[in-house]
């Protein structure tokens, strides 16, 4: 029986109960996944990225103020009615790719109690198959198919894939972190253990875990068992530790070490930085954006020395 391949993913988990209060007052009636990146709201990369994978079917985990979110993903008939007698194919196209994406499921979480928890919600719709579970906060370039090989190294296998980026040993605290070992491929590691935003001096390594997540369905009935964690939480990374030191509950569990180009748009700085990056990229707002970009940091630059130059003044 243990010979028979697991079924191929084809499911995607899309955890977005979250308040948002980083970004307050902005997420006071706004839900965080809607902010723009550019001209389009951070989830719809998330949702892309999923179906660039193969993964059509979407369940979006939401919460109370998230309708905004079901509603970007549905047909809006006025609005494109009205770009149809205006003519404005372009727009009109642009409108309705977002409701075209992919099979889209809702199911909430009625209680915040933390990750672990909200991938415990998607249970009867995931049922006894392997899935991935993409968070919102991390936007993975296209260019870089992180999502494509997990799936990869999970092949036909049973087990668990997790992301994990290299971060500057100050930063660890901040993510979940891994003790890993290597094995035969140079992108790929067998974790032996995880805990989640360690203190610098008690981190197993420099391994943070990133946003993106292929799961065996037995997750499920580790994370009914697993205790609140740290901020009184059910902690996925607890579940996935569980997992990593017995095999029998469902493991092993291997990450892959991404070294692509990654947007953080959970921190308000590093999603203005997104922001710039992407409209940095595009055709059509790229030559004229990184022109004036590179002028107003020149004037920045010249405005900075010239208070500097007259406070030294000052002083003397």
């Amino acid at each position: 029986m243990n010979n028979i391949p697991a079924p191929r993913v084809r499911k995607a988990v899309i955890p977005a109960a979250g308040l948002g209060t980083r970004f307050l007052p902005a997420t006071k009636a706004t839900p965080k996944e809607m902010l723009p990146v550019v001209d389009k709201p951070a989830i719809q990369y998330v949702v892309e990225e999923a179906v660039s994978a193969g993964l059509s079917d979407v369940l979006m985990v939401t919460g109370r103020n998230k309708r905004p979110l079901e509603d970007h993903f549905d047909r809006n008939y006025e609005l494109e009615e009205a770009l149809t007698r205006k003519g404005d194919a372009d727009r009109l196209a642009r409108v309705q790719e977002s409701s075209e994406l992919a099979t889209m499921h809702y199911v909430r979480q009625g209680d915040p109690r933390g990750l672990g928890h909200a991938v415990l919600c998607a249970a009867p719709h995931v049922g006894d198959e392997p899935f991935a579970v993409l968070l919102g906060d991390d936007l993975i370039d296209p260019r870089d198919p992180l999502l494509a090989r997990m799936l990869e190294v999970l092949g036909d296998g049973r087990g668990s894939v997790v992301a994990l980026m290299e971060v500057e040993p100050s930063q660890i605290h901040m993510y979940g972190c891994a003790a890993v070992e290597p094995t035969d491929e140079a992108d790929v590691v067998r974790i032996t253990g995880l805990v989640e935003k360690p203190a610098t001096e008690e981190a197993p390594s420099n391994l943070a875990i990133i946003g993106r997540y292929v799961l065996d369905p037995a997750v499920f009935g580790v994370l009914r068992e697993t205790e609140p964690g740290r901020g009184g939480e059910i902690q996925l990374t607890d579940a996935l530790q569980a997992m990593a030191l017995d095999e029998e509950l469902g493991g092993p569990v291997f990450g892959v070490v991404f070294k692509g180009r990654r947007y953080d748009t959970g921190d308000r700085g590093d999603y203005l930085r997104a922001i710039v990056r992407l409209a940095c990229e595009r055709e059509d707002l790229g030559p004229d954006f990184r022109a004036w970009l590179k002028g107003f940091v020149a004037e920045a630059e010249a405005e900075a020395e010239t208070a500097s130059a007259a406070a030294g003044t000052a002083g003397i």
